[in-house]
């Protein structure tokens, strides 16, 4: 099984910053064209549950080493109370505001219509930023199972097999949220094949106690709590990004707090089981690395379990870059519809009716970072994420004073407490994650969240400069 590459690009984010200033410098001045009518064809709630898990869990792999960063018994009670702090609470507000404003655009149209249109541009931006750091990330990371297999697969020839699925998934995002939706059932159904018989074999084989050590001995605090935290936070965010493409949903008010309240209690197990099975039957937590599901699953079934398992994480990773341009693409296309990026981003495809050229421009940056796996970027991409969610649970409590009389088929439970709880538990978990954030994250983390003001700022120079422009020449 190949060990993941943890090799740390410096550059990445002043190459982001540049594309930023890029964007922002190219912005027209002419209002976008209102969008035509969208001929997509919308997700039933089957496809939809498919997509959203798709997207917010694809599967268990990538949780591997926070078993020997954090310990057994700590990973395991992360994966069990995590969901109370961050994933349950950004789901019913989610599921909330996507009954009472079911747009295109979702999260960062509630920010902008709760906080004005600065704080609405940034929550845009910071995900569509996010997705950088993740689909690139997941097409290397399937190359590298693929690599497994085909050692000769290196140098361009790696870059090439990641390029080559960016593209096929780009295509199928083309075509549409419903045959994104077949795609990820039909991923995630052969995915769960390999999971589900290594649990059962587990279980069956179980001789350790999955909870020791609690902690590694002689472990610093700081990777214990902070490292193997932020790899939780990341496994069990992202519940409000589906909200992106809420417009292409059947009867999303009804379909989206139907899908959460099955997809929520599917991730915890997904996450849980797997490792509990495994350390219950093996007890070796000490060898667990990136990618040792696999491993795991041959030693436990047999070569034929942990082939099954390589091949159903390379599937897992398909779905993640399959979910994570669905969800992140709208981003470019809503905010240039708002005036905030080029209008030609608004135009759809003339025959699917899809946001293609945003889809296009995306994949193209995805490509571009190929070279940067997902172990290297998770710590930066929490910093945006819990940014982001942290915009969107806010909003709950700005829109019920500024537009009580939103029509909510659905509300937060538990009257003002449960208000409470829905801001006070995710704002936690991001004041933890700063907190103990690894010396990557604290050095570079600030500057991928200063980018949003930096664009921010400049589209609106360059609006005001053309604009005066236009009306000098009359």
């Amino acid at each position: 099984m190949p060990r993941l590459s943890s090799t740390r690009k410096s550059g990445f984010l002043t190459n982001e910053l540049c594309l930023c200033c890029t964007l922002a410098a190219t912005y027209l001045v002419n209002a976008p064209r209102p969008s035509t009518a969208s001929t997509v064809r919308k997700a039933s709630l089957f496809y939809f549950v498919f997509v959203m898990f798709s997207y917010t869990t694809g599967g268990p792999f990538g949780l591997e080493a926070m078993v020997t960063t954090s310990g057994p018994g700590m990973t395991l009670i992360y994966l069990l109370i995590l969901p109370i702090f961050l994933s349950v609470p950004v789901s019913l507000v989610t599921a909330e505001l996507t009954t009472a404003m079911p747009v295109e655009g979702g999260f960062y149209r509630w920010s902008r219509a709760a906080f004005g249109d600065f704080w609405g541009f940034l929550a845009g931006w910071w995900n569509w930023s996010a997705s950088f750091l993740l689909g690139g990330s997941y097409a290397v990371l399937f190359t590298d199972y693929l690599a497994f297999y085909f050692p000769q697969i290196i140098g361009w020839k790696h870059w090439l097999v990641s390029f080559a699925l960016i593209a096929v998934i780009s295509w199928i995002n083309i075509l549409g949220i419903q045959m994104v939706g077949k795609a990820a059932t039909a991923l995630e159904l052969f995915m769960f094949i390999p999971v589900i018989a290594m649990v059962a074999l587990g279980l069956a084989h179980w001789h350790h106690n999955p909870f020791v050590p609690l902690v590694p001995p002689n472990q610093a605090f700081s990777k214990v709590f902070g490292v193997g935290l932020a790899l939780g936070i990341w496994l069990y965010s992202g519940y409000e990004q589906l909200s992106s493409v809420a417009g292409d949903v059947e009867n999303p008010q009804r379909t989206y707090p139907r899908a959460l309240a099955i997809v929520i209690p599917l991730s915890i197990a997904t996450y849980f089981l797997p490792p509990f099975a495994a350390l219950a039957a093996l007890g070796n937590w000490q060898q667990w690395h990136d990618g040792y599901f696999s491993t795991a699953a041959q030693l436990i079934g047999g070569p034929w379990l942990g082939n099954l398992m390589t091949i159903g994480a390379m599937i897992g990773n398909v779905a993640l870059l399959n979910g994570t341009m669905l969800t992140a693409t709208p981003m470019p296309f809503t905010l240039a519809e708002d005036g905030y990026l080029p209008p030609f981003l608004t135009r759809k495809h003339p025959r699917y009716g899809t946001h293609w050229i945003a889809i296009l421009i995306s994949a193209a940056i995805y490509a571009s970072l190929a070279l940067n796996s997902l172990g290297e970027l998770i710590s930066i991409y929490v910093w945006l994420r819990a940014a982001t969610t942290v915009m969107t649970v806010l909003s709950a409590w700005a829109l019920r004073r500024k537009r009580p009389d939103l029509p909510r088929a659905f509300r937060i439970p538990g009257g003002n407490l449960g208000l409470v709880y829905v801001i006070a538990m995710p704002l936690a978990m991001t004041y933890v994650v700063i907190r103990y954030s690894d010396p990557i994250a604290l050095r570079w983390g600030p500057w991928a969240l200063a980018a949003g003001p930096v664009v921010y700022f400049v589209v609106k120079y360059f609006a005001k400069r053309a604009a005066k422009i236009e009306v000098k020449h009359g």
